[in-house]
């Protein structure tokens, strides 16, 4: 007998009421998303990350009380394993930097339509990472380290590639089908990547990545 797979937990966190009623109207018909609150300001949105323990919250930046790159730091540091995705109109390089240095796992436009946004929460799902590439370069602008040429001659190029790869959000099958080899040798790239940089996940990876400026946005 098939396993059933759990639904996906997503708290909205957005101080206008009707856009937190067209995303729950968009996510409603997602069978494999369970919508377990909502908050209208920051304070509220910690306190119900706290309590609901969410897979994915979907964190608004302007909010009334505690605003949303507070709320991110907040979340992260009680709810760890509860990954926060951006969805602001604000699509500047210091708000990008401001809610990835405070936790954000991901940056997305509130102007993306419907579709778009589900597909983009279901890669996030899999993936733990959603920066799309206009704001994989805004952060590249500002995020820039003095050490980064030390780093980049420990890595190969082949390792440089496909951490170019996933900081464009390419899944370990896409990067594996582009660069013509198997999945199993993606893992073990990431897996050497990991120990060079010092982090453990596909995130901090990409984080790290973009602070030395060993990647762009352009593959």
């Amino acid at each position: 007998m098939a396993v059933k797979k759990k639904a996906v937990k997503v708290l909205i966190a957005d101080d206008q009421t009707l856009f937190r009623e067209g995303i729950k109207d968009i996510l409603a018909g997602e069978k494999w998303i369970e919508l377990v609150g909502e908050a209208a300001d920051g304070e509220e949105a910690v306190s119900l990350a706290k309590k609901l323990r969410p897979d994915i919250v979907l964190m608004d930046i302007k909010l009334p009380k505690l605003d949303g790159i507070a709320a991110v730091g907040q979340i992260k540091k009680a709810v760890p394993d509860t990954n926060v995705l951006m969805l602001s109109s604000f699509e500047d390089e210091s708000h990008v930097m401001e809610a990835v240095k405070a936790g954000a796992n991901g940056y997305l436009s509130k102007m993306l339509p419907a579709a778009e946004l589900v597909n983009s929460i279901r890669t996030f799902t899999s993936e733990g990472l959603m920066i799309p590439r206009q704001f994989m370069g805004k952060l590249l602008q500002g995020l820039r380290k003095m050490d980064q040429n030390t780093v980049k001659s420990a890595l190969t190029r082949t390792e440089i590639r496909v951490l170019s790869r996933l900081g464009s959000g390419m899944s370990n099958k896409e990067i594996a089908q582009e660069l013509k080899c198997s999945v199993k040798t993606i893992k073990n790239h990431l897996n050497s990547v990991f120990h060079k940089l010092g982090v453990t996940s596909r995130t901090e990876a990409v984080m790290e990545a973009i602070e030395r400026g060993l990647i762009s946005p352009d593959r």
